[in-house]
């Protein structure tokens, strides 16, 4: 898979799909603990709209702090620019570079489909990731990814129900490949997305 034009076709999807939100879906809760639509949204397109420099700036701002900064500016960027500047600024990026500071191109991918996710899950929306990105990134799952998300799957395996994939030990959960990746990158879902004597551990409460 090309992963570059996967990108690419992830922001647009995502961007149509914002677009079509209700003024009010925009200020709902996402699986991003304290950050509505539009927070995420904002912390989608930052790095579009942020010169090295500037975010440079932004964390000397924050003391280092890379989860303060980007906190900080998400709820800034949001106050202050529309939802049809937030649509627009991940639209005309799609082709856009930008890359996390660790991870590379794949983790960029990862950035776009899991703030999505936790866009399209808290809010009930029914869209499927394209199975080929979300292969990929399940690829990519290893005991750093969890830490660094703060995945916490000790006995526990992961177990797809939608394709021929698990990963870890113990006991299993199961559920569709993307609702366990969002488990991976340490979210917790609404209730009847998880199945298993597990499941209470990732549900958000």
């Amino acid at each position: 898979m090309d992963i570059t034009t996967a990108i690419a076709n992830e922001r647009r999807e995502l961007a149509a799909m914002l677009d079509s939100l209700e003024p009010a879906q925009w200020d709902a809760p996402t699986l991003c603990a304290g950050w509505r639509v539009r927070e995420v949204a904002a912390h989608m397109s930052m790095g579009f709209r942020y010169s090295l420099p500037r975010m440079v700036l932004e964390l000397i701002k924050a003391r280092g702090d890379i989860n303060r900064m980007t906190d900080r500016r998400a709820r800034q960027d949001a106050a202050t620019l529309s939802t049809a500047d937030l649509v627009s600024a991940i639209r005309d990026n799609a082709r856009h570079p930008w890359k996390p500071p660790v991870g590379g191109i794949t983790a960029a991918l990862g950035h776009d489909v899991i703030h999505g996710l936790d866009i399209t899950v808290a809010l009930g929306i029914d869209r499927r990731v394209p199975e080929d990105r979300v292969r990929v990134l399940l690829e990519h799952i290893t005991p750093r990814t969890l830490k660094f998300f703060g995945a916490d799957l000790d006995g526990v395996e992961l177990r797809a129900d939608d394709l021929d994939w698990s990963f870890g030990t113990g006991t299993p959960l199961t559920g569709a490949a993307q609702d366990l990746l969002l488990v991976a990158y340490g979210r917790k879902l609404p209730p009847g997305h998880l199945h298993g004597t597990a499941r209470d551990r990732y549900i958000a409460a």
